[in-house]
């Protein structure tokens, strides 16, 4: 009796210091109200989370992000683009340049958790929270903050006043909640890359000059009192007083919220061939005037497509928004630049798009493995728009080997000596170029050269299979390689660790070829490079 009793602790020990068996994930309730003042550029806001701690560790600190913090002369976004040697040009040193007035902030006013007040510790990007009282686990915590802040101009992804004359571009505006799993916080400042969330429900509240109109991620909760083409029967907005309107959108199990805004926006909608109500909001411009009204019905046909390739859309609606500095992805919508050719403005739509099922359900750790999202997306949306060629939407002829462009790409850029592991930290690529080729390039030939291992049918059952299995559960590279040995029956752990941990490359080449007898010929194969790969080999008789 003793004994078992024993073991039944060590077993409970073990469970609370490795982590629970199962991918436990945290959750959010957001509440949030926020009022922008368009002549000053900042806004002030309220925000209410209910935070479920699914955790098996009890939680003394919180952390937030505040990303606008980052457009600051003198931040690790600015330092890292003036010394790096192939900076984004979208970003170069214009930081270092910013004026009081052209810089952003956000600052977090007061912090309290179940009415306690906590202690804040605000260092660039990311603030500190040390509660009173520790969040148990699994148990619930409710924090509310007052909150303020500044657009910047325009720079990376957000801000104000862009070079296509849009007003506002509003992504990661607002103290955003840190994710917490089986590896701990994920407190990483806002560098140059992307993003890492906990899904939860947002509720919010978006109060600005009634002459706006606003994209944005979820639903319009009030589209009768606000007009500009999403209420279904034409009532005109209703302006509250001073001119204001009150913009009310929730949104179910995402992990981000975005919104943009101008006063010449342009809304329409349609619905897609899988049911989603896809919007677009975009200013109209005779250069743009013919690209944006093809892309509605496009996009409709590669919605069906999509779900029925990929994993089906888990969500109700998707905007297409006119906005940020070339094409970003959140949750139920996207920022894309909208002054685009036909052919490029369907790109860019498409990739963005792509991200809804790798960044956005997904929604691997960018930061650790971007490639699972960047790479991936490239590799369906090229799918995608080959697809959208074949139904006569897009110009050109269908390719019968659509990667070539890719492998061809990462090859060259591997044999030029530059290239660093797919293992290394987003924002710890020692070029821009490294990490750009690696997580969009080699990303997606990781999945091409697991279609020439497995066959197109099993590859294709696999990828599927792995949305539908790890959805809204954050995967890492092991467990998507799990699922394709598991539909395969292969064993690929070895394809992972060379792929992902090496630069090794994959180099065969035909070496002697001699004559045995009448009937016999032995043809050598040699391996040049140091990744070892199955091969197919032809033989061609004259």
């Amino acid at each position: 009796m003793k004994l078992a009793h024993l073991v039944i602790i060590l077993t409970a020990a073990t469970t609370s210091l490795f982590g629970q068996t199962d991918r436990w994930q945290q959750r959010v309730e957001y509440k949030m109200n926020v009022e922008l003042n368009a002549k000053k550029h900042q806004f002030e806001g309220t925000q209410s989370i209910v935070y479920y701690n699914n955790s098996p560790d009890t939680l003394h600190r919180i952390f937030y992000h505040l990303y606008f913090n980052a457009f600051q002369p003198g931040s690790e976004m600015d330092v890292r683009s003036i010394t790096i040697a192939d900076p984004d040009p979208r970003v170069g040193d214009r930081i270092s340049k910013l004026s009081k007035k052209e810089r952003g902030y956000i600052e977090v006013k007061e912090l309290k958790m179940n009415g306690d007040k906590a202690t804040l510790v605000a260092e660039g990007t990311i603030l500190e929270v040390t509660l009173v009282k520790p969040i148990l686990p699994h148990s619930k915590a409710t924090l509310e903050l007052t909150f303020e802040g500044q657009v910047p101009l325009q720079i990376r992804r957000c801000g104000r006043d862009s070079r296509e004359g849009i007003d506002y571009s509003m992504s990661q505006w607002y103290p955003k909640l840190c994710e917490y799993d089986y590896q701990g916080w994920h407190a990483n400042p806002y560098i140059a890359r992307e993003f890492y969330g906990i899904w939860g429900d947002y509720d919010v509240s978006i109060t600005l000059d009634s002459k706006y109109t606003i994209g944005a991620t979820g639903t319009l909760q009030n589209p009768q009192e606000i007009g500009k083409g999403y209420e279904a029967t034409g009532t005109t907005a209703k302006q509250t007083k001073d001119d204001n309107l009150t913009w009310h959108f929730k949104a179910v199990n995402v992990h981000d919220f975005v919104w943009a805004a101008d006063p010449d926006y342009k809304h329409t909608q349609v619905v897609a061939d899988d049911g989603t109500l896809l919007h677009f909001v975009y200013q109209e411009t005779e250069k743009n005037r013919e690209a944006w009204a093809k892309l509605p019905n496009t996009m409709a046909k590669a919605f069906g497509y999509i779900s029925q390739q990929f994993g089906k859309y888990p969500y109700p609606s998707y905007s297409f928004i006119q906005g940020g500095d070339g094409g970003m992805e959140y949750p139920m919508a996207t920022l894309i630049t909208g002054d685009r050719p036909y052919g490029s403005l369907v790109g860019v739509a498409v990739h963005e798009l792509m991200h809804s099922w790798y960044q956005c359900v997904l929604a691997t750790n960018e930061s650790l493995y971007p490639w699972m999202d960047e790479g991936f997306t490239s590799y369906t949306s090229t799918h995608v728009t080959n697809f959208l060629i074949g139904q006569k939407l897009l110009p050109g002829a269908v390719k019968p080997d659509p990667m070539l462009d890719d492998v061809e790409g990462y090859c060259r850029f591997a044999l030029g000596g530059s290239e660093e592991p797919l293992s290394t930290h987003a924002d710890h690529y020692i070029t821009n170029t490294a990490y750009g080729v690696g997580s969009y390039t080699k990303g997606s030939v990781f999945l091409e050269e697991l279609q020439y291992i497995l066959g197109k049918p099993t590859f294709d059952a696999a990828l599927l299979e792995y949305f539908n299995t790890w959805k809204f559960k954050h995967p890492n590279p092991n467990d998507c390689i799990r699922v394709f040995e598991q539909k395969s029956g292969l064993e690929l752990d070895w394809f992972k660790e060379y792929y992902v941990n090496t630069t090794n490359t994959i180099d065969y080449a035909i070496g002697d070829v001699e004559r045995e007898g009448r009937k016999k010929t032995s043809i050598q194969l040699n391996k040049i490079g140091n990744f070892p790969m199955p091969l197919d080999v032809v033989v061609t008789f004259e």
